[in-house]
């Protein structure tokens, strides 16, 4: 069974080699940048392209893998991050592929290296720079679906900057819960007018959308659709005057804010789990690479200080 797996990875390395730079051909990667230059032309306008077949399932990130391949460089660095880590196996899986199918692209696990970043559900915590490109994986681009099935309507109202339908729904929710109860896909108003789905990131993400230096796009494969938040635009999650948005609270249940195991952060978004040995809850940086700096920067400051 590893000799027939080892075999036609081998065979698939080969084959690669035969590819056009970049997987697609060089009519659909022009397709997507006409694509990318109308959807920064129009900020939060969901631009419709020719979504190509792609050697992974849809719905597997074919609309950021199609961004990137379209967009990426001999001399770029690339990084691929996977809900905040470089290890999972989305983010290794598309990684391998890009290696494979770019031949003399790097790839790095630094946010501070990467000239182009593709992610799934997590904007990095630092602060992106004007010369990056960040590009992130969407399954569903339209933030009027959970009210309004016809796509046709749909557009009438993206048009019309309608979204009443929208403001009720989340209305229904405070009538109901108290809090509007969305986690994640928050709809966010672009420029003033369109309303996006910036894909499933946590709330903790939507701020860093508003006033960006760098260029966010969002693909999404299955519907065929792109659209982009450029630099400095303003991005505003939708919200009511007497209750504003808020992101995620990490206070235990005396208010104070829980910090990372690992890194002793005390300003970035966690995950829990569960101790395999002890059975506690702990909370560590969904980023994995924002942790091992800080870790990095408490030892140089602790080297500094002995």
């Amino acid at each position: 069974m590893f000799n027939q797996t080892f075999s036609a990875d081998t065979q698939f390395r080969k084959a690669s080699a035969e590819y056009n730079f970049g997987f697609l051909d060089e009519y659909a990667k022009k397709e997507v940048r006409r694509s990318v230059l109308k959807a920064i032309a129009i900020p939060g306008y969901q631009v419709p392209y020719s979504s190509r077949e792609m050697p992974m399932g849809r719905g597997f990130g074919t609309g950021g893998l199609q961004l990137t391949l379209s967009l990426i460089g001999k001399k770029d660095t690339l990084k691929v991050i996977d809900q905040g880590s470089d290890d999972s196996v989305n983010a290794v899986n598309l990684r391998s592929f890009i290696e494979m199918t770019c031949p003399g692209i790097d790839t790095t696990t630094k946010v501070s290296e990467a000239t182009l970043i593709q992610s799934r559900h997590r904007i990095p915590e630092r602060e992106l720079r004007e010369d990056q490109i960040l590009v992130l994986q969407v399954p569903y681009p339209d933030a009027l679906v959970v009210v309004e099935p016809s796509e046709d309507k749909r557009k009438i109202m993206h048009g019309e900057a309608d979204y009443s339908r929208l403001l009720v729904k989340l209305y229904e929710d405070i009538v109901k819960f108290n809090e509007i109860t969305i986690s994640h896909r928050y709809p966010t108003r672009i420029n003033g007018h369109y309303v996006i789905d910036p894909s499933p990131i946590p709330r903790w993400d939507v701020p860093k959308l508003n006033n960006s230096k760098s260029l966010i796009l969002l693909g999404a494969g299955r519907e065929k659709k792109i659209y982009a938040v450029p630099p400095y635009t303003l991005a505003e999650p939708l919200e009511f005057d007497d209750i504003p948005f808020r992101v995620e609270s990490f206070n235990d249940s005396t208010g104070k804010r829980r910090t990372c195991w690992r890194c002793g952060c005390d300003h970035s978004f966690l995950d829990e789990f569960i101790d395999a040995q002890t059975g506690d809850k702990r909370y560590q940086c969904s980023d994995s690479d924002y942790c091992d700096e800080q870790i990095k920067s408490q030892v140089n400051n602790q080297e500094l200080e002995g």
